[in-house]
């Protein structure tokens, strides 16, 4: 006689289904919400050079300038330090810099959590033994890190969030193993 535990399906509990669900549910909204960070970052990121690049280059020439021998340049001088300066105080208004930073420790923070959250639903739910009060408390432990990383990221600009949802439905966060 075949042995009952090899040849029966599992029956699957209804609370697994629901923590898989919701687990799921983490899993897509972290890996929106990192890739989100992370075209937030790339923005930040140019546009610190777009300012920073230009402001050292004027201020070379505006420097070079300064100490011609050439009496011609006072006027361009005068205006090239003025576009140095307003270069300069929008670069340390807008800190680039320091929100790329942020949203890239967000990013990785959220990508965290979505790969931990995939491999919670895919393998440990799975896993023998699992009360379903063990994969409940779980999966809420896995929902309080999202809500904990939610409080502690940047804001995310919509731009970034639009962006970020066009490349997932590209598959740009999916990996040739999924895809069927």
């Amino acid at each position: 006689m075949p042995d009952a535990s090899t040849t029966e399906e599992s029956i699957v509990s209804r609370t697994l289904q629901e923590v898989i669900k919701e687990a799921k549910r983490i899993e897509e909204r972290s890996r929106l919400t990192s890739k989100s960070h992370f075209k937030a970052a790339a923005v930040w990121a140019n546009l610190h050079l777009l300012v920073g690049i230009p402001a050292v280059v004027l201020a070379a020439i505006a420097s070079a300038l300064a100490h011609s021998q050439v009496s011609d340049t006072k006027i361009d001088v005068a205006i090239i330090s003025v576009a140095v300066a307003a270069l300069t105080a929008l670069q340390t208004f807008l800190n680039p810099s320091e929100r790329e930073q942020k949203h890239l420790v967000a990013g990785n923070n959220y990508a965290s959590l979505e790969n931990r959250t995939r491999i919670f639903w895919t393998i440990q739910c799975w896993q023998e033994p699992n009360s379903d009060s063990a994969l409940t408390a779980r999966v809420l432990h896995l929902s309080e890190e999202d809500d904990k990383l939610k409080s502690s990221s940047p804001p995310i600009p919509g731009w970034a969030y639009f962006l970020a949802k066009r490349a997932v439905a590209k598959g740009e966060t999916t990996y040739d193993v999924d895809k069927v």
